[in-house]
Formats: C-alpha cells, structure tokens, sequence
C-alpha cells in the first residue's frame, strides 16, 4: 500500500471554468506519515495543463489496478477529486482520475472535529502552522510570480506533513482513552 501526500493548485474554484495550475505529491511512510521523498510538483507553466495531467497519470501509480498502490492523503480531496477528474476527462487519450472512488484519508473531517464541529475556522491555515490560505495564488499566477507560488507549496506541504506525523502519534492514543470509557 502506498500512501501520498495529494494536492493541487488552482486559479479559481470552478473545475468546469478554471484550471489546474500544479499537482504535488509526496509519497508518505505507513504508520509515521513521514516523507519517503521529495515532494514532486507538476507545474501547467512548464508543461500545459494536458501535459501536467499525464505526468500525473504516468509517474504516479494513481491509475494502477489495485487502487492500495495510490491512497491519496489530503485535506479536502474532493476538490482535488472534482478538479482532476473534469480536467483529465476532457481528453480522450487520458485515463479519468478519481480520488474519491479509492481509498483515502482526508483530514478535513479531522480539522472540523477539532474545532469543534465547526466547519468555519477550520482550514489548514487554522489547523496548522500554515501562513494563509491559497487565495493569493490566483494573483500570483496571473503575475507570473511562480517562485512565489513553489514557496507556498513548499510550506503548505511541510506544515500538513508536520501535522499528519503528530496525527500519527497523538491518534493511537485517543484511541486507547476512547476504548477505558467503554469499559
């Protein structure tokens, strides 16, 4: 089984009307959730969006058989889901991706639940050490700042790693708490 780190990037919200910009992912350890790797970024400046999609595809086990070979990890995946499905169905020569028909772990429901209940304020700016959230990236894209762009991935992606270790650590034991009050 093989577990990743999933994002994207986007210059806007709607996955009919705007595009994807980069995919990043990092495979992460079973059980600790540290990196196994560098953290691959795909980016539709260097290689167009079709391009980008079939890196994706290509490079990835995303569309291997055994749909253990890609658990995508993430915060929430069905705005990866809707984004990367539209976006590689729109070309005949590309295989569909789907994120949310396999197995994956979301830590949306995480994030909510620590805020208790609340789904405002619970972003991963919130829940992490991550600076803001991405909506400067559209301006940023549209000056052609992509270093600017790249900076924020790298610290997106460090603080949610960061984040899913200490999840690996802390959550057994809430577990164990949980399990002496049903006794």
């Amino acid at each position: 089984m093989g577990t990743y780190y999933l994002d994207i990037e986007t210059d806007g919200l709607d996955e009919v009307k705007n595009k994807i910009i980069t995919i990043q992912y990092v495979e992460l350890e079973r059980g600790t959730g540290k990196p196994l790797g560098d953290l691959t970024i795909l980016k539709e400046w260097e290689l167009g969006e079709k391009e980008m999609l079939r890196q994706f595809i290509e490079n990835s086990p995303i569309t291997n058989k055994y749909s253990f070979d890609f658990v995508p990890v993430g915060y929430n995946l069905g705005f990866e889901h809707k984004f990367l499905l539209e976006k590689s169905s729109r070309y005949d020569d590309l295989f569909p991706i789907t994120v949310l028909s396999r197995p994956c772990i979301d830590l949306r429901t995480i994030g909510i639940l620590m805020n208790k209940g609340e789904f405002q304020g619970s972003g991963l700016d919130k829940m992490t050490g991550k600076k803001h959230s991405g909506s400067p990236l559209i301006e940023w894209y549209n000056e052609k700042n992509y270093d600017a762009i790249e900076n924020y991935i790298n610290q997106e992606t460090e603080e949610f790693v960061k984040w899913y270790e200490w999840l690996h650590k802390e959550m057994p034991e809430l577990r164990t708490k949980w399990q002496k009050e049903l006794e």
